[in-house]
């Protein structure tokens, strides 16, 4: 028989069990969703039918979120609820809820080769340690959290290869309704995110000297014990952009460069995959590979003159 209960009670339980297997990170994001979007909603319900949640999505669409922000705060939602399923909580029901059409992708931001050469010009004839983050990202395509939870150490110039196996991010805490912001260095976003990627020649030439004098443990971004924050470190990226007279763009505009400079040299898919460190090449075909017509042509022509 279901025990009444109120869906607030019931997240309460769901998030003390999963606590217990995801990572800090995850739980604060999750933690976050539920007072801001799904208790204010859903708390003092004991049932939740399809119509609610169809209207709850409905709700934040128009308000504004984003699609994908939406269907983030829905699968928190749905895990809660197959939670008090489980433990007979609630009733099992199924839901089908419907989001508008997808609208047209946006393009993602990529520098020019020929802005991407001048950015690159630029901070090899001015060196600083925030510069040469800079370098570090356009010629390996890492992530931010990853550049500034990198030291000295994972900057191997004997065997000429960078490791990434961690990430930095500020992530906001919840508890018992109070928030506060902490500063998180743990494990990159996925397994695929632990990964080697081989050192450009024009890196190596300028690490050399600085791996002989620079302590191990330290951040290269500060070359000091403690790390600059992602959020610090777009600040700085964005007054640059603009110093230089270069076109505004996010930072991971940065990855997306390296991604499409590697594409136009013909590296296979594959390859560039495990370099960004993506969880399936699926991502790296949907969000970098794009034939343009004279390629189909090209195409659909090898294969007709195969046939004959």
């Amino acid at each position: 028989m279901k025990q009444s209960i109120l869906f607030k009670e019931i997240v309460n339980l769901w998030k003390i069990d999963k606590r217990q297997y995801v990572k800090k990170s995850t739980y604060a994001a999750y933690s976050l969703l539920i007072q801001n979007h799904i208790v204010p909603k859903f708390g003092s319900m004991t049932e939740i039918k399809e119509s609610d949640l169809q209207e709850f999505v409905n709700e934040k669409l128009r308000l504004g979120l984003s699609v994908k922000s939406v269907k983030d705060i829905l699968i928190v939602c749905k895990m809660i609820i197959r939670f008090g399923v489980k433990h007979n909580y609630l009733t099992h029901n199924q839901y089908d809820i419907h989001f508008p059409t997808t609208k047209v992708k946006q393009e993602i931001e990529v520098l020019s080769i020929v802005n991407q050469r001048a950015l690159m010009k630029y901070v090899k004839e001015h060196f600083t340690f925030l510069n040469l983050g800079i370098l570090i990202c356009l010629c390996s395509g890492i992530r931010i959290g990853e550049l500034c939870a990198l030291k000295w150490e994972d900057l191997d110039i004997q065997t000429e290869i960078i490791t990434i196996n961690k990430t930095i991010q500020r992530i906001y805490i919840v508890d018992d309704g109070e928030k506060h912001t902490e500063l998180l260095i743990d494990f990159p976003k996925t397994k695929n995110s632990n990964r080697q990627i081989p050192l450009t020649k024009e890196l190596i030439a300028m690490l050399k000297p600085l791996r002989k004098i620079v302590r191990s443990d330290y951040y290269v971004l500060t070359n000091n014990i403690n790390p600059c924050e992602p959020r610090t470190y777009r600040t700085y990226f964005n007054k640059l952009l603009k110093s230089l007279g270069l076109p505004q763009m996010k930072f991971h505009g940065l990855r997306h460069s390296f991604a499409t400079r590697c594409i136009e040299s013909k590296c296979d898919y594959k390859t560039v995959s495990v370099l960004l460190g993506h969880s399936n090449i699926g991502t790296t075909l949907n969000l970098y590979v794009h034939p343009n017509l004279e390629q189909k042509k090209k195409c659909v022509a090898q294969m007709s003159k195969m046939l004959k």
